[in-house]
């Protein structure tokens, strides 16, 4: 009597040790097991949200790069023309126009001081920026100052491309006139100087030779010609900004737009976490 009894004994604390309610007990499981689902999906999107985050820094690290070797790159060509047209153009004996002196004078010296301030910014901060694009890891674009300099950067891509453009081809006008207006003038001065013999019999009058306009005429042809170039570059640099603008406002546009998406979902997980 006494086996069966203690085994009745066992059987009635195995009975205890069951939970009394099954569906509970499968409640706290599915739960368990959504929690841990809710926990890896937020992880997942943190982590792709990072990545993403360090796409865009190490794409901002590279357009500053590029911005910066093209403003240095355009900057020495363009100052080194302008410093040889500056010493090796020839002033004849004429009678300049005080205006066109100075305003050859002005464009030089400021075309060239606009590109040595873009070539000292690009010759400062690219070396920085290109120790940092050299390392192959995803933090490494926090050590970069692209996003200190951004304003730097931006001045010297603009003093290099758009207003030092625009001052090369004023100095090319510029240029065409000093060149060429005194040509035909000389030329006319020096036979309307030269006197003709003088006869015993009658006295000739001096020779006056016609103008001759071949300079004058040279030089508004290059005018005419650099004008709508100009007018040109300004059009296209304006569409270009205001492209470039309207791009960024549409890309800014998507992030939003997906950092509220990503909102919705937190707090949709969120919620059902707290319910369950």
């Amino acid at each position: 009597m006494k086996p069966s009894g203690a085994a009745e004994e066992a059987e009635g604390a195995e009975g205890e040790r069951e939970p009394l309610n099954p569906e509970a007990s499968e409640t706290l499981g599915v739960s368990a097991t959504y929690r841990e689902f809710v926990r890896r999906s937020y992880l997942e999107l943190m982590s792709a949200n990072q990545h993403s985050l360090h796409a865009l820094n190490w794409r901002r690290l590279y357009l500053s790069r590029a911005k910066l070797k093209a403003s240095s790159r355009t900057s020495a060509l363009l100052s080194g023309f302008a410093m040889v047209a500056m010493v090796e153009v020839q002033l004849e004996d004429y009678n300049y126009p005080r205006e066109l002196l100075v305003a050859f004078s002005a464009c030089t010296t400021v075309l060239v001081a606009v590109h040595l301030f873009a070539l000292m910014v690009s010759t400062c901060i690219l070396p920085n920026i290109e120790a940092v694009s050299n390392i192959h890891n995803l933090n490494s674009v926090n050590e970069s100052p692209h996003e200190r300099m951004h304003h730097y950067i931006e001045l010297a891509w603009g003093f290099s491309t758009a207003l030092g453009i625009f001052l090369f081809l004023t100095e090319v006008v510029l240029i065409c006139w000093v060149k060429f207006m005194p040509i035909g003038r000389i030329s006319s001065a020096k036979k309307c100087c030269t006197s003709a013999p003088i006869l015993a019999s009658s006295v000739a009058a001096p020779t006056v030779a016609a103008p001759d306009n071949s300079g004058w005429n040279a030089a508004l042809a290059s005018t005419v010609i650099m004008v709508p170039v100009g007018v040109v570059f300004i059009i296209f640099a304006l569409h270009f900004y205001r492209s470039l603008v309207g791009h960024k406002t549409d890309r800014h546009q998507q992030e939003l737009e997906e950092l509220n998406q990503i909102k919705y979902q937190l707090d949709g997980e969120a919620t059902a976490l707290q319910v369950v």
